[in-house]
């Protein structure tokens, strides 16, 4: 058991809130918020990566981290440098929060690429496949999605910090994550103009055209914000939760692969070595016919389908008026 990782305290409590908000739920009317099936599922992948992830974190994370840090960091007559010159980075407070900073910079484009490319996003879709948004859906993780998310964060002990810092920042990281999955929180005032709040994070689990692929943050919702994946919740929109392309099962091997399939069809169908390439790499939707459209191609529709309502109506309105 990795003491030094947050989570390991974290997991019981995760039981405890799913079972608090679950019975609050049923006994306020929200019948519609758990479904008995779709929990079952999200506990069994949660339960899988549970006991993946530790295994998987001392064979490969921890390693992946500290050869990263004994390699741009030697250690020399007892002081560690790194190979850029500068003294490696110690325990200080500040350099605690620079590193929950640089996770959380980290997390976004990590995020980010989960959902904008197709061979990611078959392994982060669990996540959001649920339709429904509570607590449960919050441990409904793929299992794949561990084997590489270690390489989006080996720079951070690269430039020197340690790697057992690295570990504790992504804990907390994940605690902060967990509590977002809840629709009972309202807006947060002026916390909402920093943090990644939980009315953000349900744009960012809804499947409204408008919301797709928008609030990737993790602690903050800054990076969102300067790199234009920034949406506000707005109260009038009916959110709808979950993907668009479902996987229509709450078996879970069919949750965890539908979407590695639905990609290994398309490339024995492809005509082209580079439409091949697309299917793997490129956005989630991407079609060289344009037969299935991308998010952004969907929101550019969307945004030309209201221009045109929104003229319609403000002609109709002149006649009126004439």
């Amino acid at each position: 058991m990795d003491l030094t990782n947050p989570l390991v305290y974290g997991v019981p409590v995760f039981i405890a809130f799913i079972l608090l908000e679950l019975t609050y739920s049923k006994t306020h009317g929200d019948d519609h918020l758990y479904e008995w099936k779709d929990l079952f599922a999200s506990g069994f992948m949660g339960v899988g990566s549970a006991i993946i992830g530790p295994l998987f974190k001392v064979a490969f994370a921890i390693l992946l981290f500290e050869s990263a840090y004994e390699f741009f960091n030697p250690e020399v007559d007892g002081q560690r440098t790194n190979v850029l010159g500068y003294d490696s980075f110690g325990y200080a407070w500040y350099i605690w929060l620079l590193c929950q900073l640089a996770d959380d910079f980290t997390y976004y484009w990590f995020h980010r690429a989960n959902h904008e490319v197709r061979i990611l996003w078959a392994a982060h879709i669990v996540h959001h496949s649920s339709d429904n948004f509570n607590l449960g859906t919050a441990i409904r993780n793929g299992w794949f999605t561990i084997l590489y998310k270690p390489l989006f964060y080996m720079w951070m002990p690269a430039i020197g910090f340690p790697p057992e810092m690295v570990v504790v920042c992504l804990g907390i990281e994940a605690l902060w994550q967990f509590q977002l999955h809840s629709v009972y929180v309202p807006k947060l005032g002026f916390l909402e103009k920093i943090f990644n709040t939980h009315t953000m994070h349900q744009v960012h689990h809804a499947r409204n055209i408008e919301y797709l692929d928008k609030n990737h943050g993790g602690f903050l919702n800054i990076f969102d914000k300067l790199f234009g994946t920034w949406k506000e919740f707005d109260e009038e929109i009916d959110v709808e939760y979950g993907v668009i392309h479902a996987p229509n099962s709450y078996n879970p091997v069919v949750i965890l692969t539908h979407e590695f399939k639905d990609i290994w069809k398309d490339v024995r169908e492809a005509d082209t070595f580079s439409d091949r390439l697309m299917y793997i790499f490129g956005p989630p939707g991407w079609s060289p016919d344009g037969s299935t459209l991308t998010v952004k191609q969907q929101q550019r529709e969307f945004a030309r389908a209201r221009q045109k309502e929104a003229k319609v109506l403000y002609d109709r309105a002149r006649k009126g008026a004439a």
